[in-house]
């Protein structure tokens, strides 16, 4: 049986030559990944439209976050770590995003709440005023009719049935004498008739 072996300076040429190949297709692998710059910037956009609309008062958690991830994905990038990089201020847009909207909806109801106070605090005024013309209405309403105001009108109650059924006695009807002659005049008077 034979065994086939390669010469002895063979075997050192085949290490280095595997050797730089390997370093070459690594560095190769490096290169063909560019920094993501524009994932860093559009991140770096996102935080500070984050920080404009408030997030620091009312999503500080969420601005945390994508303050954190946007160091690592630059710390990355020093280190030339691209693929991290960019996957890194990915997920810090995305928080900042999140943070932006929250601090938003937060700044909105915050609105809300104020306007809904400031209606509670109008309608409470309105029913304050309401209330005090309806008392001076109420004040004003006796001190009128103490002073020389016309009576109310009222329907008067009807005589019982027993008081018109006959007259009292002796104011009944009387009957006028039938005399063919009118009473004496003085003719004197003037405008009189003979």
């Amino acid at each position: 049986m034979h065994i086939f072996s390669l010469p002895a300076g063979y075997s050192r040429r085949i290490r280095a030559t595997t050797v730089a190949l390997a370093l070459t297709l690594a560095l190769a692998g490096c290169a063909s990944v560019p920094p993501p710059d524009d994932s860093m910037n559009m991140a770096q956009t996102q935080l500070q439209a984050a920080r404009d609309a408030g997030a620091a008062d009312y999503a500080p958690v969420d601005l945390g976050f994508a303050q954190d991830k946007f160091q690592q994905a630059q710390t990355a990038m020093a280190e030339r770590k691209y693929v991290d990089a960019a996957a890194l201020a990915e997920e810090s847009r995305a928080d900042a995003e999140l943070a932006r909207a929250k601090a938003r909806l937060s700044a909105a109801r915050a609105q809300i709440q104020s306007k809904v106070q400031e209606n509670a605090r109008l309608r409470a005024q309105g029913e304050q005023i309401e209330a005090e013309a309806r008392q001076q209405e109420q004040n004003a309403a006796p001190a009128a009719t103490g002073s020389s105001s016309p009576a109310p009108t009222e329907d008067m109650p009807a005589p019982a049935s027993s008081v018109l059924s006959a007259p009292p006695p002796g104011s009944g009807f009387q009957t006028v004498p039938t005399n063919s002659q009118p009473p004496a005049s003085s003719s004197s008077a003037p405008g009189g008739q003979p």
